[in-house]
């Protein structure tokens, strides 16, 4: 059934007449004439009564029943509408983001900022989870954007957020404290603090150390980059670390060696399901990401 049918329907028996609804919906009589006339053959149905030229119309009872839901679908319609402009001017709306337990802090709590004094009145919920639960949450819909590292491929597209080389934080007193640059087969036999088997950096570190002819024995395993620091400031082994992380929670007791291995790097991105289409304030995210990158370039 046409909408713009029952809205000159409505039109008509609101005005009280032919005449003057044609004012109000803005067109001639004879088309306001046939849309009603099409509605009732629709519904097989006489919904008014008709006197004498610039006499009132009235409302049969079939026609009572039409006026009354199609008062009802019309202002369900003018919602959607109103709603979706809300959604589109971003007056409103929800955005679900994923975010990294490492690295999300350095770097996207300034665009998160940002995103928040733009659009107030969007909700933003912000979900910490390692980068295999994300990709999980993704696929349910449970988040909409994810931060973390990523191979982009048929599934996933998204942005490159930080490309970042890797730091060996030794303490202080340690033997190899004092080197320029470590290779990693150097770490051969040393203890590890590593994170938890969730992130995303354990697997690549790993990976790294078998093509480096080692595996990692003794590991110690943390959730928290700041608690591994302490835990090698205190003696309990060695830390593979992205740069910004490392430098971010340094105590004076280690220090931060580079790490020769150019398979080994810190790629943090920001990503969503390609088949998935995304909100108006997912989208608003994204290009605010992209903008504050544009800037970090320029400002280097």
């Amino acid at each position: 059934m046409d909408l713009k049918a029952l809205h000159y329907f409505t039109e008509v028996v609101n005005a009280g007449g032919f005449a003057k609804a044609c004012h109000a919906a803005f067109v001639t009589q004879p088309a306001l004439s046939k849309a009603i006339r099409l509605l009732e053959e629709e519904l097989d149905m006489v919904l008014l009564e008709r006197g004498k030229r610039g006499s009132q119309i009235r409302l049969t009872e079939a026609g009572q029943v039409v006026y009354r839901h199609a008062a009802t679908l019309l202002e369900g319609r003018q919602l959607m509408i109103t709603e979706l402009d809300h959604l589109r001017n971003l007056s409103g709306g929800l955005l679900k983001l994923g975010l990294a337990p490492l690295g999300s802090a350095e770097l996207f709590a300034p665009v998160i900022a940002k995103f928040r004094q733009l659009h107030p009145n969007v909700e933003l919920q912000l979900l910490v989870r390692g980068g295999i639960e994300q990709t999980v949450a993704l696929h349910k819909d449970e988040i909409e954007l994810a931060t973390g590292i990523i191979d982009f491929d048929d599934e996933f597209d998204g942005i490159r957020v930080r490309n970042d080389s890797m730091v060996v934080v030794l303490p202080s007193a340690h033997v190899l404290a004092s080197k320029s640059i470590l290779q990693l087969s150097e770490l051969n036999l040393l203890a590890q603090v590593m994170f938890e088997p969730e992130y995303a950096l354990y697997e690549l570190v790993l990976e790294a150390c078998a093509k480096a002819g080692f595996k990692p024995t003794n590991i110690t395993r943390v959730s928290h980059a700041d608690f591994g620091i302490a835990l090698v400031a205190a003696g309990t082994g060695v830390m593979i670390l992205p740069k910004i992380i490392a430098e971010r929670y340094r105590v004076g007791a280690v220090v931060n060696i580079p790490l020769a291995s150019e398979d080994l790097r810190w790629e943090l991105s920001l990503f969503w399901r390609k088949q998935k289409h995304l909100s108006f304030a997912a989208q608003a995210m994204i290009a605010l990401i992209k903008q504050h990158l544009s800037q970090l370039e320029s400002e280097t």
